[in-house]
Protein backbone atom coordinates (compact mmCIF):
# COMPACT_ATOMS: atom_id res chain seq x y z
CA UNK A 1 0.00 0.00 0.00
CA UNK A 2 2.44 2.70 -1.16
CA UNK A 3 -0.10 5.48 -0.82
CA UNK A 4 -0.19 4.85 2.92
CA UNK A 5 3.54 4.61 3.39
CA UNK A 6 3.79 8.25 2.37
CA UNK A 7 1.59 9.10 5.35
CA UNK A 8 3.77 7.25 7.85
CA UNK A 9 4.14 3.68 8.98
CA UNK A 10 1.98 3.76 12.10
CA UNK A 11 -0.07 0.86 13.39
CA UNK A 12 -3.41 2.69 13.55
CA UNK A 13 -3.17 3.77 9.95
CA UNK A 14 -2.59 0.18 8.84
CA UNK A 15 -5.47 -0.96 11.06
CA UNK A 16 -7.74 1.68 9.54
CA UNK A 17 -6.77 0.60 6.02
CA UNK A 18 -7.41 -3.05 6.82
CA UNK A 19 -10.76 -2.26 8.47
CA UNK A 20 -11.86 -0.09 5.54
CA UNK A 21 -11.00 -2.85 3.07
CA UNK A 22 -13.29 -5.22 4.97
CA UNK A 23 -16.19 -2.74 4.74
CA UNK A 24 -16.30 -2.82 0.93
CA UNK A 25 -19.49 -4.88 0.47
CA UNK A 26 -21.37 -3.02 3.20
CA UNK A 27 -20.27 0.38 1.89
CA UNK A 28 -21.27 -0.53 -1.65
CA UNK A 29 -24.74 -1.50 -0.41
CA UNK A 30 -25.09 1.74 1.56
CA UNK A 31 -24.11 3.72 -1.53
CA UNK A 32 -26.30 1.69 -3.93
CA UNK A 33 -23.28 0.41 -5.83
CA UNK A 34 -22.65 -3.08 -7.18
CA UNK A 35 -19.18 -2.97 -5.68
CA UNK A 36 -16.79 -0.47 -4.15
CA UNK A 37 -14.31 0.70 -6.82
CA UNK A 38 -10.58 0.80 -6.26
CA UNK A 39 -9.51 4.11 -4.75
CA UNK A 40 -6.57 6.00 -3.29
CA UNK A 41 -5.93 7.66 0.06
CA UNK A 42 -4.63 11.04 1.08
CA UNK A 43 -4.37 12.90 4.35
CA UNK A 44 -7.31 15.24 4.85
CA UNK A 45 -6.07 17.04 7.94
CA UNK A 46 -6.14 16.88 11.71
CA UNK A 47 -7.30 19.22 14.43
CA UNK A 48 -6.42 20.25 17.96
CA UNK A 49 -7.58 16.86 19.25
CA UNK A 50 -6.07 13.43 18.60
CA UNK A 51 -8.37 12.86 15.61
CA UNK A 52 -7.05 12.45 12.08
CA UNK A 53 -8.91 12.45 8.79
CA UNK A 54 -8.19 10.77 5.45
CA UNK A 55 -9.91 11.24 2.12
CA UNK A 56 -10.53 8.13 0.03
CA UNK A 57 -11.08 8.87 -3.65
CA UNK A 58 -12.29 6.79 -6.57
CA UNK A 59 -13.78 7.87 -9.91
CA UNK A 60 -17.00 9.72 -9.08
CA UNK A 61 -16.78 8.98 -5.34
CA UNK A 62 -15.10 10.57 -2.32
CA UNK A 63 -15.33 9.46 1.30
CA UNK A 64 -13.75 10.70 4.53
CA UNK A 65 -12.33 8.34 7.14
CA UNK A 66 -12.00 9.47 10.73
CA UNK A 67 -9.36 7.97 13.01
CA UNK A 68 -10.24 8.86 16.60
CA UNK A 69 -8.00 6.75 18.85
CA UNK A 70 -9.52 5.62 22.15
CA UNK A 71 -9.30 6.37 25.00
CA UNK A 72 -8.34 9.92 24.06
CA UNK A 73 -11.28 10.26 21.66
CA UNK A 74 -14.83 8.89 21.65
CA UNK A 75 -16.73 8.63 18.35
CA UNK A 76 -20.15 8.12 19.89
CA UNK A 77 -21.00 11.80 20.48
CA UNK A 78 -20.13 12.51 16.84
CA UNK A 79 -22.37 9.70 15.60
CA UNK A 80 -25.24 10.81 17.82
CA UNK A 81 -25.00 14.49 16.85
CA UNK A 82 -24.64 13.68 13.15
CA UNK A 83 -27.92 11.80 13.32
CA UNK A 84 -29.69 14.52 15.32
CA UNK A 85 -28.56 17.33 13.01
CA UNK A 86 -29.30 15.38 9.83
CA UNK A 87 -32.85 14.67 10.98
CA UNK A 88 -33.26 18.42 11.52
CA UNK A 89 -32.28 19.05 7.90
CA UNK A 90 -28.73 20.29 8.38
CA UNK A 91 -25.98 19.46 5.91
CA UNK A 92 -23.65 17.30 8.01
CA UNK A 93 -21.51 14.24 7.18
CA UNK A 94 -23.50 11.02 7.06
CA UNK A 95 -21.98 8.12 8.99
CA UNK A 96 -21.83 5.23 6.53
CA UNK A 97 -19.89 2.69 8.58
CA UNK A 98 -18.73 2.84 12.18
CA UNK A 99 -16.58 0.96 14.66
CA UNK A 100 -16.82 3.19 17.70
CA UNK A 101 -14.91 0.76 19.92
CA UNK A 102 -11.83 1.12 17.71
CA UNK A 103 -12.48 4.76 16.80
CA UNK A 104 -13.03 4.32 13.05
CA UNK A 105 -15.75 6.04 11.00
CA UNK A 106 -16.48 6.29 7.27
CA UNK A 107 -18.29 9.52 6.40
CA UNK A 108 -19.74 11.22 3.37
CA UNK A 109 -17.50 14.02 2.10
CA UNK A 110 -18.85 17.59 2.29
CA UNK A 111 -16.04 18.97 0.13
CA UNK A 112 -12.48 20.20 0.43
CA UNK A 113 -12.93 23.94 0.97
CA UNK A 114 -13.69 25.46 4.33
CA UNK A 115 -15.35 28.85 4.66
CA UNK A 116 -12.11 30.11 6.16
CA UNK A 117 -10.44 29.58 2.79
CA UNK A 118 -12.97 31.67 0.83
CA UNK A 119 -14.32 34.21 3.35
CA UNK A 120 -13.24 37.81 2.74
CA UNK A 121 -14.52 41.36 3.07
CA UNK A 122 -16.35 41.12 -0.24
CA UNK A 123 -18.49 38.06 0.59
CA UNK A 124 -18.64 38.22 4.39
CA UNK A 125 -22.10 39.81 4.60
CA UNK A 126 -23.70 37.20 2.36
CA UNK A 127 -21.87 34.23 3.88
CA UNK A 128 -22.45 35.21 7.49
CA UNK A 129 -26.15 35.69 6.85
CA UNK A 130 -26.29 32.06 5.67
CA UNK A 131 -24.30 30.98 8.72
CA UNK A 132 -26.78 32.78 10.98
CA UNK A 133 -29.73 31.10 9.27
CA UNK A 134 -28.15 27.69 9.93
CA UNK A 135 -27.34 28.66 13.53
CA UNK A 136 -30.95 29.65 14.16
CA UNK A 137 -31.98 26.29 12.69
CA UNK A 138 -29.61 24.52 15.11
CA UNK A 139 -30.90 26.50 18.07
CA UNK A 140 -34.51 25.64 17.22
CA UNK A 141 -33.84 21.92 17.73
CA UNK A 142 -35.92 20.40 20.50
CA UNK A 143 -33.31 19.01 22.88
CA UNK A 144 -35.70 17.96 25.63
CA UNK A 145 -34.94 14.37 26.53
CA UNK A 146 -31.81 14.34 24.35
CA UNK A 147 -29.48 13.69 27.30
CA UNK A 148 -27.04 16.21 25.89
CA UNK A 149 -24.34 17.21 28.39
CA UNK A 150 -25.12 20.42 30.23
CA UNK A 151 -22.96 23.52 30.00
CA UNK A 152 -23.24 23.72 33.76
CA UNK A 153 -21.24 25.48 36.44
CA UNK A 154 -18.75 22.64 36.74
CA UNK A 155 -17.94 22.67 33.01
CA UNK A 156 -17.73 26.46 32.81
CA UNK A 157 -15.36 26.47 35.79
CA UNK A 158 -13.18 23.67 34.40
CA UNK A 159 -12.82 25.55 31.14
CA UNK A 160 -11.89 28.81 32.84
CA UNK A 161 -9.26 27.11 35.00
CA UNK A 162 -7.38 26.17 31.83
CA UNK A 163 -6.16 29.77 31.69
CA UNK A 164 -4.23 29.86 35.01
CA UNK A 165 -3.37 26.15 34.92
CA UNK A 166 -1.87 26.10 31.44
CA UNK A 167 -1.29 29.59 30.07
CA UNK A 168 -0.19 31.35 33.25
CA UNK A 169 1.66 28.43 34.81
CA UNK A 170 3.15 26.68 31.79
CA UNK A 171 3.48 29.44 29.21
CA UNK A 172 4.27 32.39 31.49
CA UNK A 173 5.99 30.25 34.14
CA UNK A 174 4.03 32.02 36.87
CA UNK A 175 1.74 30.96 39.72
CA UNK A 176 -1.00 33.40 40.75
CA UNK A 177 -0.31 35.05 44.10
CA UNK A 178 -3.02 35.56 46.70
CA UNK A 179 -4.22 38.90 45.30
CA UNK A 180 -4.25 37.58 41.73
CA UNK A 181 -6.17 34.50 42.84
CA UNK A 182 -8.78 36.76 44.44
CA UNK A 183 -9.18 38.79 41.25
CA UNK A 184 -9.45 35.58 39.26
CA UNK A 185 -12.09 34.07 41.54
CA UNK A 186 -14.20 37.24 41.45
CA UNK A 187 -14.02 37.43 37.67
CA UNK A 188 -14.86 33.76 37.19
CA UNK A 189 -17.93 34.01 39.41
CA UNK A 190 -19.24 36.92 37.35
CA UNK A 191 -18.74 35.09 34.05
CA UNK A 192 -20.17 31.79 35.28
CA UNK A 193 -23.32 33.33 36.75
CA UNK A 194 -23.88 35.42 33.60
CA UNK A 195 -23.62 32.30 31.43
CA UNK A 196 -25.96 30.26 33.63
CA UNK A 197 -28.57 33.04 33.57
CA UNK A 198 -28.97 32.81 29.77
CA UNK A 199 -31.65 30.75 27.98
CA UNK A 200 -30.41 27.27 27.09
CA UNK A 201 -30.28 25.83 23.56
CA UNK A 202 -28.20 23.34 21.60
CA UNK A 203 -24.65 24.73 21.53
CA UNK A 204 -22.28 23.52 18.79
CA UNK A 205 -19.25 24.86 20.79
CA UNK A 206 -17.02 25.44 17.78
CA UNK A 207 -19.27 27.20 15.28
CA UNK A 208 -16.74 29.12 13.20
CA UNK A 209 -15.65 29.46 9.55
CA UNK A 210 -13.04 26.70 9.80
CA UNK A 211 -15.81 24.21 10.66
CA UNK A 212 -18.19 25.33 7.91
CA UNK A 213 -17.67 23.79 4.49
CA UNK A 214 -18.37 25.13 1.01
CA UNK A 215 -20.99 22.53 0.15
CA UNK A 216 -24.47 22.02 -1.24
CA UNK A 217 -26.53 23.12 0.57
CA UNK A 218 -24.10 25.70 1.87
CA UNK A 219 -22.70 25.54 4.47
CA UNK A 220 -21.86 22.01 5.49
CA UNK A 221 -21.32 21.78 9.25
CA UNK A 222 -18.46 19.87 10.90
CA UNK A 223 -16.88 19.35 14.34
CA UNK A 224 -20.13 19.16 16.31
CA UNK A 225 -19.20 16.22 18.54
CA UNK A 226 -18.74 18.40 21.65
CA UNK A 227 -22.26 19.87 21.48
CA UNK A 228 -23.99 20.61 24.77
CA UNK A 229 -27.10 22.26 26.13
CA UNK A 230 -25.99 25.75 27.07
CA UNK A 231 -26.11 29.56 26.74
CA UNK A 232 -27.78 30.90 23.63
CA UNK A 233 -25.07 33.51 22.97
CA UNK A 234 -22.17 31.04 22.83
CA UNK A 235 -22.20 30.01 19.17
CA UNK A 236 -23.01 33.39 17.66
CA UNK A 237 -20.07 35.13 19.33
CA UNK A 238 -17.82 32.18 18.44
CA UNK A 239 -18.73 32.69 14.78
CA UNK A 240 -17.45 36.25 14.69
CA UNK A 241 -14.53 36.08 17.13
CA UNK A 242 -12.57 32.97 16.25
CA UNK A 243 -8.91 32.02 16.15
CA UNK A 244 -8.22 32.66 12.49
CA UNK A 245 -9.90 35.84 11.29
CA UNK A 246 -10.96 39.07 13.03
CA UNK A 247 -13.58 41.66 12.12
CA UNK A 248 -14.08 45.28 13.22
CA UNK A 249 -16.23 45.64 16.33
CA UNK A 250 -18.83 47.77 14.56
CA UNK A 251 -19.24 45.08 11.88
CA UNK A 252 -19.61 42.36 14.51
CA UNK A 253 -22.18 44.52 16.27
CA UNK A 254 -24.20 44.73 13.06
CA UNK A 255 -24.08 40.96 12.56
CA UNK A 256 -25.18 40.38 16.14
CA UNK A 257 -28.17 42.63 15.54
CA UNK A 258 -28.97 40.65 12.38
CA UNK A 259 -28.82 37.44 14.42
CA UNK A 260 -31.03 38.99 17.12
CA UNK A 261 -33.69 39.87 14.54
CA UNK A 262 -33.56 36.41 12.95
CA UNK A 263 -33.69 34.68 16.34
CA UNK A 264 -36.68 36.73 17.49
CA UNK A 265 -38.52 36.01 14.24
CA UNK A 266 -37.90 32.28 14.78
CA UNK A 267 -39.26 32.43 18.33
CA UNK A 268 -35.91 31.77 20.04
CA UNK A 269 -35.57 32.99 23.65
CA UNK A 270 -33.16 35.86 23.00
CA UNK A 271 -33.39 38.96 25.25
CA UNK A 272 -36.10 41.46 24.35
CA UNK A 273 -33.48 44.23 24.29
CA UNK A 274 -30.56 44.03 21.87
CA UNK A 275 -28.26 45.70 24.40
CA UNK A 276 -28.72 42.71 26.71
CA UNK A 277 -27.84 40.27 23.93
CA UNK A 278 -24.71 42.29 23.12
CA UNK A 279 -23.69 42.17 26.79
CA UNK A 280 -24.38 38.43 26.99
CA UNK A 281 -22.20 37.89 23.91
CA UNK A 282 -19.38 40.00 25.34
CA UNK A 283 -19.32 38.10 28.62
CA UNK A 284 -19.80 34.68 27.04
CA UNK A 285 -17.07 35.49 24.55
CA UNK A 286 -14.75 36.46 27.40
CA UNK A 287 -15.25 33.07 29.04
CA UNK A 288 -14.52 31.35 25.73
CA UNK A 289 -11.46 33.47 24.94
CA UNK A 290 -9.85 32.69 28.30
CA UNK A 291 -10.61 29.00 27.82
CA UNK A 292 -9.17 28.95 24.31
CA UNK A 293 -5.92 30.61 25.40
CA UNK A 294 -5.60 27.92 28.08
CA UNK A 295 -6.33 25.18 25.54
CA UNK A 296 -3.71 26.54 23.15
CA UNK A 297 -1.13 26.49 25.95
CA UNK A 298 -2.10 22.94 26.90
CA UNK A 299 -1.83 21.76 23.29
CA UNK A 300 1.62 23.33 23.14
CA UNK A 301 3.08 22.13 26.43
CA UNK A 302 1.30 18.80 26.81
CA UNK A 303 0.81 17.68 23.22
CA UNK A 304 3.83 19.27 21.53
CA UNK A 305 1.82 21.41 19.06
CA UNK A 306 3.15 24.97 19.52
CA UNK A 307 1.56 26.52 16.42
CA UNK A 308 -1.79 27.12 18.15
CA UNK A 309 -0.22 29.55 20.62
CA UNK A 310 0.59 31.85 17.71
CA UNK A 311 -3.10 32.81 17.77
CA UNK A 312 -3.14 33.76 21.47
CA UNK A 313 -2.56 37.50 20.73
CA UNK A 314 -5.80 37.55 18.71
CA UNK A 315 -7.76 36.35 21.74
CA UNK A 316 -6.11 38.83 24.08
CA UNK A 317 -7.15 41.49 21.55
CA UNK A 318 -10.74 40.26 21.90
CA UNK A 319 -10.49 40.36 25.71
CA UNK A 320 -9.16 43.89 26.25
CA UNK A 321 -12.08 45.93 24.83
CA UNK A 322 -14.63 43.83 26.74
CA UNK A 323 -12.83 44.36 30.05
CA UNK A 324 -12.69 48.09 29.37
CA UNK A 325 -16.40 48.21 28.51
CA UNK A 326 -17.75 46.83 31.80
CA UNK A 327 -16.67 48.28 35.17
CA UNK A 328 -17.97 45.10 36.87
CA UNK A 329 -15.13 43.18 35.23
CA UNK A 330 -12.45 45.28 36.96
CA UNK A 331 -11.04 42.24 38.84
CA UNK A 332 -10.14 40.56 35.54
CA UNK A 333 -8.75 43.83 34.21
CA UNK A 334 -6.49 44.10 37.27
CA UNK A 335 -5.39 40.51 36.83
CA UNK A 336 -4.49 41.00 33.17
CA UNK A 337 -2.58 44.18 34.00
CA UNK A 338 -0.60 42.32 36.66
CA UNK A 339 0.56 39.50 34.37
CA UNK A 340 3.85 39.80 32.49
CA UNK A 341 2.30 39.02 29.14
CA UNK A 342 4.32 38.85 25.92
CA UNK A 343 4.40 42.16 24.06
CA UNK A 344 2.07 40.84 21.35
CA UNK A 345 -0.60 40.00 23.95
CA UNK A 346 -0.65 43.33 25.81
Amino acid sequence: MPQLQAQGEDARLHALHSWFSQQGPHLAARLNLSHLPKGSWQAAGSDASFRRYFRWQAPGLQLVLMDAPPPGEDCRPFVRMAQMLAVAGLNVPRVLVQDVERGFLVLTDLGQQTWLQVLDTNNAEQMFERALDVLVQIQQLDIRGSNLPLYDEALLRRELELFPDWYVRHELGHTLNEQQQSWWRQGCELLIQAALAQPQVLVHRDYMPRNLMVSEPDPGVLDFQDAVQGPISYDVISLFKDAFISWPDEQVHGWLRLYWNKARAAGLPVPSAFAQLARDCDWMGLQRHLKVIGIFARICHRDGKPRYLQDAPRFFAYIRPVLARYPELKPLQLLMDSLLLPEACR
